[in-house]
């Protein structure tokens, strides 16, 4: 948790399309996806339909410093696919990731399972119906934790991996059980950067919030702040960093999709990313309207606002 600051910036040499940093903290503004069928297919962004996997990241990189993952929630990772974003992302390059729902205890397709574990399904949830983490035996649930571990293990010695996402369900609340498995997932994932999404709205309810903060704090967790452009200075979601990473995801209103922000929505959360940026070593902030160019557009938007109202300023990596 963060106390109110405003941190003086650190003039750096500059560079198109970089990341910003303010007050020592390494702001980072990227994209929730690089590879949307709808960015790919017909948005703006790319100079060429046909461009390959590769040549794609390459080229976003080229002009965002940051990108989430987000297939990975569904189907988990191969060690290749992660070898291959490894290998197409430039030096300083950073690549957050969603973990696969099934690890977070979330709907999973049953078909995201390995071939090989399939058998382990209970009969009745085999077809038809989601998997859920609860329907497989235990030993079978650390394979899982295992395999998604060595997946990820190219982008790990690379250094391009940054934060390992996990997205928890509506129905995750507030409860012992709850705070067990986050201890858990601590363990699991030590040594790794990890951000926690907790969608439940009765974790920042009342006293549970202080509750919530501390315990992330306490575990190493980093706090994925959900903000839309309509609650800036309205003491809407909370905004905290719980870890020396601060993570925000910029979300589309609800049911608006497309959306793009405006200049004016962008630049009225400036403040609060000054202010968090200054408890923090490193700040990613995510454009989660993914439609068409919406996403990567709005990324270099705040990108620039961030130089031009003094937060941070481009640097080479």
């Amino acid at each position: 948790m963060c106390p109110p600051a405003s941190p003086t910036c650190r003039p750096l040499s500059s560079r198109a399309a970089a990341e910003a940093l303010a007050g020592g903290c390494r702001v980072l503004v990227g994209a929730s996806s690089w590879s949307a069928r709808s960015l790919v297919e017909e948005g703006r962004f790319y100079p060429a339909r046909t461009m390959r996997a590769a040549e794609r990241l390459a080229y976003y990189a080229g002009r965002l410093p940051l990108a989430e993952a987000v297939a990975t929630y569904r189907f988990p990772p191969t060690p290749e696919l992660s070898r291959r974003w490894a290998e197409a992302a430039p030096r300083g390059f950073t690549l957050d990731l969603r973990a696969w729902s099934l690890l977070s205890g979330a709907p999973t397709w049953p078909e995201s399972l390995w071939p090989d574990l399939q058998g382990q399904v209970r009969p009745s949830r085999r077809e038809g119906a989601k998997l859920y983490r609860d329907r497989l035996p235990p030993e079978v649930v650390d394979e899982c934790w295992a395999r998604f571990r060595h997946a990820i293990s190219p982008l790990v010695r690379s250094g391009a991996l940054g934060t390992v996402i996990f997205c928890y369900p509506p129905w995750f609340l507030p409860r012992p059980e709850a705070q067990k498995e986050l201890c858990s997932l601590a363990e699991r994932m030590a040594g790794y950067k990890v951000g926690v999404e907790l969608t439940g709205a009765a974790w920042f309810e009342g006293q549970a919030c202080e509750e919530t903060l501390g315990l992330l704090e306490e575990l190493g967790l980093a706090l994925v702040c959900r903000v839309e452009p309509c609650s800036a200075g309205q003491g809407g979601p909370v905004v905290a960093a719980t870890s020396g990473l601060g993570l925000v995801r910029f979300m589309p209103p609800a049911g608006l999709l497309p959306y793009r922000f405006s200049d004016r929505e962008l630049a009225a959360w400036l403040p609060t990313v000054r202010d968090l940026a200054s408890c923090c070593d490193e700040l990613h902030l995510l454009m989660d309207n993914s439609w068409r160019s919406d996403a990567v557009d709005n990324a270099e938007d705040l990108l620039e606002l961030l130089v031009d109202r003094g937060v941070g300023q481009p640097t080479n990596r």
